[in-house]
């Protein structure tokens, strides 16, 4: 039960940041819809059994099992994941990264900064977003242009900060 109440707090947390966030990004609606799914059962009680404090539920649920019940649910129903941008490209004949659109791009960055100021907490900077983003980048597949976008605002965040970043993305609807 106490597990439970941490994720709850926990999630919560995240998403009233995101809110924030996407409204200092000229994104109100898509901040107050985001991340609903994990107030499911699916996606709930899998963070409430597998809740650490200290990073994603759904890492111990893919260690435990190789794959995450929880983020398949959640990806599946959430536009600001890049994991949802996927399709199958019938020239190539596989299944490739599809262009995200900016404002889901813009909800995206918001919601990498929420949860790297929640589980950062004091050891947080404005290079942290980046450093993660390039020691992983090579172990996903994002549309390149989805990429670029999403580099250049961690970039204007590393070199200018939040305040500035935010003004970029309120003042271009398009990234």
């Amino acid at each position: 039960m106490i597990k439970a109440i941490k994720h709850f707090a926990t999630i919560t947390k995240h998403r009233h940041m995101v809110i924030k966030f996407c409204l200092m990004a000229g994104i109100p609606v898509q901040g107050l819809l985001h991340d609903l799914s994990k107030y499911s059962f699916t996606e709930f009680s899998i963070g409430a059994r597998y809740y650490q404090g200290n990073r994603s539920p759904n890492d111990r649920e893919r260690e435990l099992f190789g794959y995450s019940t929880a983020w398949l649910h959640h990806k599946g129903r959430n536009k600001h994941h890049y994991e949802y941008w996927s399709d199958f490209n019938p020239k190539e004949r596989k299944v490739l990264p599809v262009d995200m659109p900016d404002k889901y791009i813009k909800e995206m960055f918001c919601d990498r900064l929420a949860a790297s100021l929640i589980y950062k907490k004091e050891n947080f900077t404005n290079g942290c977003l980046r450093e993660f983003f390039n020691r992983e980048k090579n172990h996903f597949a994002m549309h390149e242009n989805t990429q670029r976008k999403l580099e250049n605002l961690m970039i204007i965040l590393e070199e200018k900060g939040q305040k500035e970043v935010f003004r970029y993305m309120r003042q271009h609807k398009t990234l």
